[in-house]
């Protein structure tokens, strides 16, 4: 059973140069894993059997991807083995024996790419790893974009407040007060939400 929930700014590569993590404490069924990413061509893997090393491996390796195997974890181990893998920055599968809502509702809150039911087999590695680079990048595009909207935002109500000081300085329109300040830009040479913001905060000194 696979959960891909809506969580997903750096980009995965969805090609054979990923930088692969596989936390997997038993060593022969990483052995087994790490043979059938290789027939898939990754070639830059490294296999972590100790979880208590992961956020140092991740801080020194800074892999595309990392795939997680638990067999029975609590719902804190998945937490914090979610977190550590810093989930907002790449993409992040999870693969367990079993789970129930509280787990499903843990990972999905901490934003893992994919959370696999079932545990992890070799022959299903590579799909379920394409399956988490995609839905990683949805979710850096949604980002992105909500934080262009939010900028876009503010940069309106600052605009808005400074055309609200030049109306009230120069006892003009709305319509006149945007073309001053949009002509002060375009002599500066600076977009027009710059010179608004250093409208606003001139003014706040000065009051």
């Amino acid at each position: 059973m696979l959960y891909l929930p809506d969580h997903s700014f750096r980009k995965a590569r969805v090609t054979n140069d990923l930088a692969i993590i596989l936390v997997e404490p038993d060593r022969d069924k990483a052995n087994q894993i790490v043979d059938s990413l290789a027939e898939a061509g990754f070639e830059r893997i490294q296999v972590i059997t100790e979880a208590s090393s992961l956020k140092r491996q991740i801080q020194a390796m800074n892999p595309d991807i990392v795939l997680i195997d638990m067999a029975n974890p609590s719902r804190d181990m998945l937490e914090e083995m979610a977190v550590a893998s810093q989930p907002m920055d790449r993409a992040v599968a999870v693969f367990v024996d079993r789970s129930d809502d509280a787990l499903t509702s843990a990972a999905i809150e901490a934003g893992v790419s994919a959370y696999v039911v079932d545990g992890l087999r070799p022959d299903r590695v590579k799909p379920v790893l394409d399956a988490a680079i995609a839905r990683f990048n949805v979710f850096q595009r949604m980002r992105t974009e909500l934080a262009e909207t939010k900028r876009a935002l503010e940069e309106r109500k600052v605009i808005d407040r400074a055309k609200g000081l030049i109306m009230k300085a120069k006892g003009i329109d709305e319509d006149a007060a945007y073309s001053l300040l949009r002509k002060a830009a375009m002599n500066q040479g600076k977009r027009l939400a710059d010179v608004a913001e250093a409208l606003v905060e001139s003014a706040g000194l000065l009051s």
